[in-house]
């Protein structure tokens, strides 16, 4: 192999690893997403629970057949802060026409 020939190989070589890292860092990048569409979700996000609080009323009176995992899933409460609204309140014992405080 001549000179020439070796130089157009390592210049060809060269620009076919540059290609490569510009796919991987083009690749990289859009699977991550960048930052302002991070703040973006996280915003929606905020607002979603904000609507969900507004519409969340403050106490729901327990229908038979409720559970506190279905009432807890209905109104976007979890299970955790329904019971510490509610001290008293038995998960296993609810009884229709209960008052439950949800917010």
């Amino acid at each position: 192999m001549n000179k020439k020939s070796s130089l157009i190989a390592r210049i060809l070589a060269l620009v076919a690893l540059v290609a490569a890292v510009v796919i991987v860092f083009s690749v990289v990048t859009g699977s991550t997403g960048s930052d302002d569409e991070a703040g973006k979700k996280n915003n929606q996000a905020g607002k979603q629970n904000q609507a969900k609080n507004k519409k969340t009323p403050k106490t729901y009176e327990v229908q038979p057949d409720d559970t506190l995992t279905g009432i807890a899933a209905e109104f976007g409460v979890s299970v955790e802060k329904i019971q510490a609204l509610n001290p008293d309140l038995d998960p296993q014992a609810l009884q229709a026409g209960q008052e439950l405080k949800l917010r």
